[in-house]
């Protein structure tokens, strides 16, 4: 346990936004998850699951729990597999 005052104060921070962080990568990965679910169950509403797991990619970058190019390799992913499902 930190003794001086603005270490004290970092550990507190850092509890707050880790708790921040694992919120929105659990989003993250809930959206993506149902959006592998709905294709693979070959659903009806894929666009809206694909949207919705499309603003939790844009989202975790723009909150900084994801790299850019870590969110493009997980869009691109998505994306092919939406196409697939909608050219078929």
């Amino acid at each position: 346990m930190p003794n001086i005052k603005s270490a004290k104060k970092r550990v507190k921070v850092i509890k707050k936004k880790t708790l921040r962080n694992n919120i929105q990568r659990s989003i993250l990965r809930t959206s993506v998850r149902k959006f592998k679910e709905a294709f693979a169950n070959k659903a009806s509403n894929i666009d809206e699951v694909f949207k919705d797991a499309m603003k939790a990619v844009d989202r975790a970058v723009s909150k900084k729990v994801l790299h850019r190019n870590t969110a493009a390799r997980i869009k691109s992913k998505l994306a092919k597999k939406h196409n697939k499902r909608v050219s078929e």
